[in-house]
């Protein structure tokens, strides 16, 4: 559920493969496949992984025909909506237009307005949208020309030609994203366009860097904007395993309060007066704990001065105690346990508990 202290923005709604994309709909988070597209296993394995880790839509780079085919047999196997990713060759995009559930263009190399025109029919032929993705370091020449570099001004200007082509063919089929690797740029774009098109906007940081850097910028960048009610699917861009972009994704929705999906560990930093080692406790739980997609919210604290507070407001809290440490349930006093069984004891716990939660669920259904 959104968080009360964010008014959203609300959009025109766009249908991606099934996903609402825009109005009030919940944000959806996506990832790119790094496999190469010709290996059509490799892909469709790791396609299926992302959608584990909690993707709703996944996008799948179709730089020629041969991807083209190799797109449409992985399109037949997977069940989760798939973006086509096309640069350069409009051509392509028509080619995947039957099978695709949101063909991606390029405004700064896509080419001409008849070539343009091309992939609208394709797409109203097909009932696909289109997400128009501008980015700093692929502007058309004369922008790059007039502006000198990369600014916020000149990816509005270069998304509002594009939007100018799709009115006159009038064609509202559409989402749209601004994307530079630097946060002011990228914030300031998406403010500007937000304030100029009623389209759903599809937000990210791109070339955002390694895992921990990128994840950095991008939860700054990608963050300040959904405070802003700006934004309605997101795409945190690393230099890692695309799984590790869902997770980063997921994290910033459920530390705003946007979406929430699995466990939602509240640790503390930890310090000299823990009574049992925090780090390791928090990582060896978040590891036991990844295959659980129901919401549930743990507190892991490492002694009495936090603990009692944080465990109360927790479904499952443990509060560092001495000689054992006290586990509470629903906000009362479980049991003591020692250190030693800490991460065994809590995730039986969790599990006991969301499996309680569930049957009542099935049964209050009938």
């Amino acid at each position: 559920m959104m968080s009360n202290w964010i008014k959203r923005k609300e959009t025109s709604v766009v249908n991606v493969g099934g996903v609402s994309i825009g109005g009030d709909n919940p944000i959806a988070i996506q990832s790119m496949t790094n496999t190469n597209t010709l290996d059509v296993l490799s892909t469709v394995n790791q396609i299926n992984e992302l959608q584990a880790a909690g993707a709703d839509i996944v996008r799948v780079s179709v730089p020629g025909f041969d991807e083209a085919k190799a797109f449409k047999e992985i399109k037949s196997i997977v069940t989760i909506p798939l973006v086509a990713d096309i640069h350069f060759d409009y051509k392509i995009a028509i080619e995947v237009a039957d099978s695709a559930d949101c063909l991606r263009i390029n405004p700064g190399n896509i080419g001409k307005e008849s070539k343009i025109k091309e992939v609208i029919n394709a797409a109203l032929d097909n009932n696909v949208p289109i997400r128009v993705g501008v980015n700093a370091g692929s502007l058309e020449k004369d922008l790059q020309k007039k502006y000198g570099e990369p600014n916020a001004d000149a990816l509005v200007e270069s998304a509002l030609r594009h939007v100018d082509i799709l009115d006159r063919f009038n064609f509202d089929n559409y989402k749209m994203s601004l994307k530079a690797s630097n946060i002011e740029m990228t914030v300031d774009a998406y403010r500007k366009i937000s304030n100029l098109i009623n389209q759903p906007l599809h937000l990210g940081i791109t070339e955002a860097g390694s895992f921990r850097s990128g994840t950095v910028k991008s939860s700054i960048g990608v963050g300040m904007l959904l405070t802003e009610g700006i934004g309605d699917t997101i795409r945190i861009s690393l230099a890692s395993n695309p799984v590790d972009e869902i997770k980063v994704g997921w994290d910033i929705l459920k530390s705003l309060n946007i979406r929430s999906r699995g466990v939602k560990i509240i640790a503390c930093p930890s310090c000299s007066r823990q009574n049992f080692n925090v780090i390791d406790v928090v990582n060896e739980l978040e590891d036991r704990l990844e295959d659980i997609s129901d919401d549930i919210e743990v507190a892991i604290i490492g002694c009495y001065v936090n603990g009692p507070g944080e465990s109360k407001a927790a479904e499952i809290g443990l509060t560092g105690a001495s000689p054992k440490n006290l586990l509470y349930v629903d906000g009362m006093p479980d049991k003591k346990i020692s250190s030693e069984n800490l991460v065994k004891e809590i995730e039986e716990k969790v599990r006991e508990k969301l499996l309680i939660r569930n049957s009542k669920d099935i049964i209050a259904r009938g």
